[in-house]
């Protein structure tokens, strides 16, 4: 098996939404489709490999998530085979609900940022349970629930590597920092926990990540995201304890961000331009103050 990366070029930016091309015995299988926005980018990089539309038969996408799925409806379309989480192939049959949840968000940039959405026909869309695995191209892919990024979510393994959507964050490799996306209304800080300890478990010797690239060192990427998940949504807490209302909470939050990704290397223009494109930051403290919400709400903290 071969493994390609293809940078879907994300509003023009560099190592922001990947796409895997998988090179099987068999043929061929893409991870992750990216948004239509990109689609023509995909294309363009899956024709440098003289692979064809129509060579394409298998498509699996870690969740339904525009970034990473935005361009699932137009490959069934073509007739490709879309694997996806069983809680998310309604709404790639029918995305008009996936489209106004996302428009809640993004408002008047939706078109800008991830073009348009397509259904996908039904017969050409399987759902997955945890452990379904799926054989494609001579290849045997397995399927991991993996909620706490979204109760949708699957991380791929195949032998020792693992695709992992955004279950293990956003890391736009080569740099060493590592960004949370916990967008609401699913981010569950106990079952992202849990989902780390899972993928521990598997020692894969690598991963593949969505936003962005290979990771080689994979204990110690867990050991810092870990780390940070729970640094990100203790900050938050403390915010909202001491009556921090959520502009506040959003300037506190991108502060410590910021300066964390300078104290790692990275440059200071490239933080806004590289790592809120994929994963605004207000996103993610919508999600964990609704989190800690729902939690007060139930006195379960």
């Amino acid at each position: 098996m071969k493994i390609h990366t293809l940078d879907l070029l994300f509003q023009n930016i560099e190592r922001t939404i990947a796409a895997y091309l998988l090179e099987g015995p068999d043929g061929w299988v893409l991870i992750e489709t990216g948004p239509m926005s990109t689609l023509p980018t995909l294309r363009e990089r899956i024709r440098q490999y003289a692979v064809k539309t129509t060579d394409i038969k298998h498509v699996l996408v870690t969740h339904i998530h525009l970034d990473h799925a935005g361009a699932a409806g137009w490959w069934a379309q073509q007739g490709a085979t879309v694997y996806v989480h069983h809680v998310g192939a309604p709404h790639l049959i029918d995305p008009a609900k996936l489209w106004r949840s996302a428009g809640r968000i993004y408002g008047e940039q939706m078109e800008i940022l991830w073009g348009e959405i397509v259904p996908a026909p039904a017969d050409r869309v399987v759902p997955l349970d945890d452990g379904d695995e799926v054989a494609a191209a001579g290849l045997t892919l397995i399927a991991h629930d993996t909620p706490g990024h979204a109760w949708h979510h699957h991380v791929f393994q195949i032998g020792d590597v693992a695709f992992s959507g955004d279950a293990a964050g956003v890391r736009l490799a080569p740099d060493k920092w590592i960004s949370l996306p916990a967008p609401p209304p699913e981010f569950d800080l106990q079952a992202w926990r849990k989902t780390i300890a899972r993928l521990k478990a598997l020692h894969v010797e690598k991963l593949y990540l969505t936003h962005f690239g290979e990771v080689h060192n994979v204990p110690d990427h867990f050991q810092q995201f870990g780390d940070l998940l729970e640094n990100a949504t203790g900050l938050v807490r403390e915010q909202m304890e001491a009556g921090a209302d959520r502009e506040r909470i959003i300037d506190v939050y991108k502060q410590w961000n910021r300066e964390r990704a300078l104290d790692g290397g990275l440059p200071a223009g490239d933080f806004a331009q590289r790592y809120e494109a994929p994963n605004p930051l207000f996103m993610s403290v919508d999600g964990i103050m609704r989190y800690w919400r729902k939690k007060l709400e139930n006195r379960t903290i």
